[in-house]
């Protein structure tokens, strides 16, 4: 069953390549304006979709300023509407900063709530959602609107519906599950994009180097450096 479940990642993934090639690159020169103009990015997913929120922070090959937006709560709330509200009242996000939301059904409150408080702000909102899962679901949210909805841009992950993608004999629920493999993907494929924009653009591109490298520790003082004048620190 591996075979399967590495066939059905391969075969999302060139869908992906194939499909969200524009939606990918847009995100990617967002981020890239974004950092170009001093700004910040930040990340949120609840559940599981906080894997990935986590995933481009303050990382080996990654961009310096992406700070993740941490539900102490780890999804257990994401259906209760108002909780998405109250967890980011103080956010330290401001106009001109970017979000990433992750949510692969993208019909609960919690990261509606997110997105609609950014939006309100002047924040930028990219979306990472499964379009298949949730365009057969209904919103958990009084509003009646989706993820998606909140979206300057949105990134179908091209996930299954309920995200498990292996049937079994027998067996009621699938297996092998999807929207973490190809949601780290995809974000990686919008930082690596997002780096390019930034070069072609004649800047330096903050991307830190693993500690687990020889020189790596006075190469990425010297990216932190540039980020001094930020009210808070990210953690390493």
């Amino acid at each position: 069953m591996y075979q399967t479940y590495l066939d059905i990642v391969a075969e999302r993934v060139k869908m992906i390549k194939e499909t969200q090639a524009q939606a990918i690159c847009k995100a990617a020169e967002l981020v890239g304006e974004t950092i170009m103009k001093g700004h910040m990015v930040f990340t949120f997913g609840s559940g599981h979709s906080q894997l990935l929120a986590v995933e481009i922070h303050a990382r080996a090959g990654g961009l310096y300023p992406i700070e993740a937006i941490i539900d102490p709560l780890k999804g257990k709330a994401e259906k209760l509407e108002g909780y998405g509200t109250i967890l980011v009242e103080n956010a330290p996000y401001k106009a001109g900063d970017l979000l990433f939301v992750i949510s692969n059904s993208g019909r609960n409150p919690e990261p509606i709530e997110v997105a609609m408080d950014a939006r309100s702000k002047g924040i930028t909102v990219v979306v990472l959602t499964s379009m298949e899962h949730t365009n057969q679901v209904s919103s958990r949210h009084s509003s009646g609107k989706k993820l998606f909805e909140f979206g300057d841009v949105v990134i179908d992950s091209k996930v299954t519906a309920g995200d498990a993608s292996i049937s079994y004999p027998g067996l009621l629920p699938k297996a092998g599950a999807l929207s973490t493999v190809l949601g780290a993907a995809i974000l990686n494929a919008v930082i690596v994009e997002a780096i390019q924009y930034l070069l072609e653009h004649d800047y330096e591109p903050p991307v830190l180097m693993s500690a687990n490298l020889d020189g790596s520790e006075a190469f990425n003082e010297k990216v932190i450096q540039r980020y001094n004048h930020l009210p808070y620190l990210l953690d390493l």
